[in-house]
C-alpha cells in the first residue's frame, strides 16, 4: 500500500489485473443507509405507543389517576406521569405484559396438559433473546418466552402442545412395580 494525496492505492498482484482506488465512491443504496439517521429508540415507548399482544395491538396511556397497570378495550393504562422518560414507560408497560404473560401461559399450559391427560408442570419465563419459544428444563418444567404474549392465542397453544408432548411420563412407582409383573 502506497500513501496518496487522494486516499491510499491498494495494489494486488500482477496476476489479479486490477487496480482499487480506496476512493471509490459508495453504492447509492448504501450511502441512504449511512447518511440517514439512526431510530429514536425512545420514539416507540411513549404515550398512543401500539405494543403488540396476542396477535393484535394495544395502546398506551399514561394515567396518574391508576395506582397499577390496567387493561381496559385495548387501551393498557399505566400509571405514570405525562412527562415519564420513554424508559420508564418501558419499564412499566414489560413489567405488566411479562406478568400477563406468566398468567396467560400458565393457565394455557394447565388446560392443554389436561387435555392430554397429563399433570401440568411447571411453568416459568425466559428472557433470552434469541432462545425458542417454549424450552423443556431439566426438572420437567417448561420454560416459555415472555415475548410469547405478542403472538395469536392459537400460535400460543400450537407451542405449548408439542412442548407438554415431548416431557416425560412420571410413572408412579406402584404402577412400575405393577407393570413389571
Amino acid at each position: 500500500m502506497k500513501p496518496k494525496r487522494s486516499g491510499v492505492l491498494a495494489q494486488a498482484p500482477a496476476c489479479a489485473g486490477t487496480r482499487y482506488e480506496g476512493t471509490r465512491p459508495r453504492h447509492p443504496q448504501l450511502a441512504l443507509r449511512l447518511d440517514c439517521e439512526a431510530p429514536d429508540p425512545g420514539a416507540r415507548w411513549r404515550d398512543g405507543a401500539r405494543l403488540p399482544y396476542l396477535g393484535g395491538e394495544i395502546v398506551l396511556a399514561l394515567d396518574t389517576g391508576r395506582r397499577a397497570a390496567a387493561l381496559e378495550d385495548g387501551v393498557l393504562h399505566l400509571p405514570l406521569p405525562p412527562e415519564a422518560t420513554p424508559r420508564q414507560i418501558q419499564d412499566g408497560a414489560e413489567a405488566w405484559l411479562r406478568k400477563e404473560a406468566a398468567r396467560l401461559l400458565a393457565v394455557c399450559v394447565a388446560i392443554e396438559a389436561r387435555r392430554l391427560g397429563r399433570p401440568a408442570p411447571a411453568c416459568s419465563l425466559s428472557f433470552a433473546a434469541r432462545a425458542c419459544w417454549i424450552q423443556i428444563d431439566g426438572r420437567g418444567g417448561l420454560r416459555c418466552n415472555w415475548r410469547l404474549i405478542e403472538q395469536p392465542l392459537e400460535t400460543i397453544e400450537q407451542a405449548i402442545a408439542p412442548a407438554i408432548a415431548k416431557l416425560p411420563v412420571a410413572v408412579a412407582s406402584a404402577d412400575l412395580f405393577a407393570f413389571a409383573a
